[in-house]
């Protein structure tokens, strides 16, 4: 196994990496600087957009030539030719502390996004399906910080976490309407170091991937919720992973070079990296791209 850094943009809050199989490219934000990135599997061929506010999430469309956005002020359609944004849904207006924050796209083609507190204290946020007739809908509520969304190589399980819990939980999924029931806890977070579970990903054996972020690690679940693999990355503030490159054997980690609040520390030199590990000896699974 190798860790190099595949781009230094000291992305103040680099977060939600996704790997296009279509085009071959990898995609990721800048939560706080509002810019949502794609590169190729070398870190080459950059390009940008600025959506001019906060980004915590995408899922680009099937048509390839836009994505949708969850951004502070709503739920948008971004047309990647021209840069021009058209609201969809604003589901939490009257929660001017709030954003949307960590999605994924199912595995039918459906974009389920939660929302955040900015201050990360009071449980103001909810967890949201986008479907394809591009109507919404909630799923869950009562959320301080949504984060790890993500499914079973089947699909029907669903991860997700509220990260100050300590706690990434499951669910039963439905794949026919994308319904959550049968909530449970999947497995307990570490926080001995000042850890929380932040963004995650399925790898194709089943195992969960997770960034324990604030204590610089990725840890590794099995299907049963146990720890199987703990990796130590060069930078504390780690935020969330993705498989990608043409065999789905690399792992991509985004990181923060900012923290979003005063109370969390600061970090070494390589932070806001957006890193590549090799030769982990596993693959991920093909992510959709969004129906409508």
């Amino acid at each position: 196994m190798r860790i190099e850094v595949l781009l230094d943009l000291k992305t103040r809050l680099g977060e939600s990496p996704v790997w296009d199989v279509e085009q071959q490219r990898l995609w990721w934000v800048d939560s706080l600087d509002g810019r949502l990135f794609a590169c190729n599997a070398q870190g080459g061929a950059i390009k940008s957009w600025d959506v001019r506010q906060k980004i915590g999430s995408f899922a680009l469309r099937q048509n390839g030539e836009g994505a949708v956005v969850a951004l502070q002020n709503g739920v948008h359609l971004l047309d990647f030719a021209s840069g021009e944004l058209t609201l969809l849904h604003h589901p939490e207006a009257d929660r001017p502390f709030n954003r949307l924050n960590d999605g994924k796209v199912d595995r039918q083609g459906r974009f389920l996004f939660g929302s955040m507190d900015m201050r990360e204290e009071e449980p103001s946020g909810a967890l949201y399906r986008l479907d394809a007739d591009l109507s919404l809908h909630v799923l869950k509520k009562d959320i301080i910080v949504s984060n790890a969304p993500c499914w079973s190589p089947s699909g029907e399980t669903f991860y997700f976490a509220d990260t100050w819990t300590g706690e990434i939980c499951a669910w039963d999924y439905n794949t026919a309407t994308g319904d959550l029931s049968g909530e449970r806890v999947f497995c307990h977070v570490d926080r001995s170091e000042g850890g929380a579970a932040d963004g995650a990903t399925v790898d194709s054996e089943g195992y969960l991937w997770n960034a324990l972020v604030y204590a610089g690690k990725l840890v590794r679940y099995t299907p049963e919720g146990k720890v199987d693999r703990i990796i130590e990355m060069p930078v504390k503030k780690v935020t969330s992973v993705m498989f990608g490159g043409e065999n789905l054997d690399v792992l991509y980690v985004t990181s923060m070079a900012q923290p979003p609040l005063p109370r969390f520390p600061e970090d070494n030199q390589l932070r806001g990296s957006l890193f590549a590990i090799y030769d982990l000896g596993v693959t991920g699974v093909a992510e959709r791209r969004f129906a409508g």
